[in-house]
């Protein structure tokens, strides 16, 4: 399973590639994007149980600074490089729901290879996502409200049904059937990950024109977004005393957008164009990390 899961950005590139040049195979599935990132959501919920967010007040200093940072450097950066690079209003949108999401599960996943710290690191992610909720509308708002109509309470709505819900289905199926789930659990990042590849080429396949002619500009940009949310998210943990690993974990959960979630967002409440920084940085972010994981899994975390 390791070897598979540090296969991660290979299988999302080769699938990118197949939609790229056959998005006759994938354009049809459009409809299920929605439901595939509820499925993954669930997934993450079948990973929990209620005693987990007791790790909340046990580590509330780590997880405080890694949600401020989340709901911070990520939509500020992506509002800030939009700006710098010119990017067109769609670009624009694109970037800004990539940054105002929570983080993603990828980061549970990298933080295990990294040997960082894998329950924290799904606590955090848990934290956020439901915490997105409500910031990933109204940081949106606050944002490129003044550009965009933004349906604030439209897209609040959608979250708890795309995010919330399925959530919290999964936490209360683990705690009635532990037994049972307890047996897949090493099964479950597997999915989640051919489940986020297959969104990917949906999106790919969507926008196979629009990317014949992309500009550099827009890939410039989700490559310093994701870049800048690992390095800030490792070094302000550093500087603030927390331990390597603490400091580790911090950084793919902040640097890890759930890129998914934006684009489903984007398709959803926008235009397809809109998708592209989700699934330019769906792509990215994981080559991104998986080198990062790599280069720490041979270095001590102590």
């Amino acid at each position: 399973m390791k070897l598979s899961l540090q296969l991660f950005p290979l299988w999302a590139v080769i699938s990118s590639a197949i939609a790229y040049l056959n998005p006759s195979l994938f354009t049809g599935f459009k409809s299920i994007i929605v439901p595939l990132l509820m499925f993954i959501m669930l997934t993450m919920g079948l990973t929990l149980k209620p005693a987990d967010f007791k790790r909340v007040v046990e580590n509330k200093k780590a997880i405080g600074l890694g949600l401020v940072l989340q709901f911070t450097i990520m939509p500020v950066t992506a509002f800030l490089l939009s700006q710098l690079f010119a990017l067109d209003t769609h670009m624009l949108i694109g970037m800004v729901l990539v940054g105002a999401v929570a983080g993603g599960t990828a980061s549970n996943v990298l933080c295990y290879l990294a040997k960082g710290d894998v329950a924290l690191s799904v606590t955090m992610t848990a934290v956020s996502t439901l915490i997105g909720v409500f910031m990933t509308p109204l940081l949106t708002n606050l944002l490129i409200g003044q550009n965009v109509d933004i349906p604030v309470l439209s897209m609040l709505s959608s979250l708890a049904k795309i995010v919330l819900l399925p959530l919290l289905v999964g936490v209360t199926l683990n705690y009635v059937f532990a037994t049972v789930i307890e047996k897949i659990h090493s099964k479950l990042p597997i999915i989640a990950m051919l489940a986020i590849i297959f969104i990917i080429s949906i999106i790919v396949a969507l926008n196979q024109q629009k990317l014949q002619s992309l500009s550099l500009l827009i890939v410039a940009a989700v490559v310093v977004h994701n870049l800048i949310g690992l390095m800030l998210g490792y070094w302000a943990p550093k500087k603030l005393g927390f331990d390597e690993q603490i400091c580790r974990t911090v950084a793919f959960e902040v640097g890890m957008q759930n890129s998914g979630l934006a684009v489903a967002l984007a398709i959803k409440f926008f235009t397809p164009a809109a998708a592209i920084a989700g699934t330019l940085f769906s792509i990215w972010h994981n080559i991104s990390g998986s080198l990062l994981a790599g280069y720490w899994q041979k270095k001590s975390a102590d």
